[in-house]
């Protein structure tokens, strides 16, 4: 019985377990492309959308406590420290290529958002 000694051979070699396996992944193979076609030939039509409303940024409300600049004319530059009541930002710091006074408080109230009247109120120069 030449074909019982062939199966002792295999099973002495554990060759029964490792010979299928080939056909196992091909079969994994296979049904794993079937998924994936059924996967990517479905629509994806959504009824949600996302909608962005660029016209009013909403900032951190945040009052002003004080306004103290430095103006440098040697630099050219003018640096700004602003104190905020705020929990989270206790002070914001500027620096402007500006040295006219009445150019930076217009500076600093297009930064902060605020009317030029209140900027001059809570500045103090040096």
């Amino acid at each position: 019985m030449p074909t019982f000694r062939w199966f002792q051979i295999l099973r002495s070699l554990g060759l029964e377990f490792w010979l299928p396996l080939p056909l196992l992944g091909l079969a994994f193979w296979v049904g794993s492309g079937f998924i994936m076609d059924g996967v990517l030939s479905r629509s994806h039509q959504t009824n949600k959308y996302l909608k962005v409303d660029f016209q009013s940024p909403k900032q951190p409300s945040r009052t002003v406590l004080s306004i103290k600049s430095e103006i440098n004319k040697h630099q050219g530059i003018s640096r700004v420290k602003v104190k905020t009541d705020s929990s989270v930002l206790k002070q914001l710091e500027f620096e402007f290529p500006i040295t006219n006074l009445n150019q930076l408080e217009a500076a600093i109230s297009q930064e902060l958002g605020l009317p030029v009247e209140d900027v001059q109120k809570l500045m103090q120069n040096q």
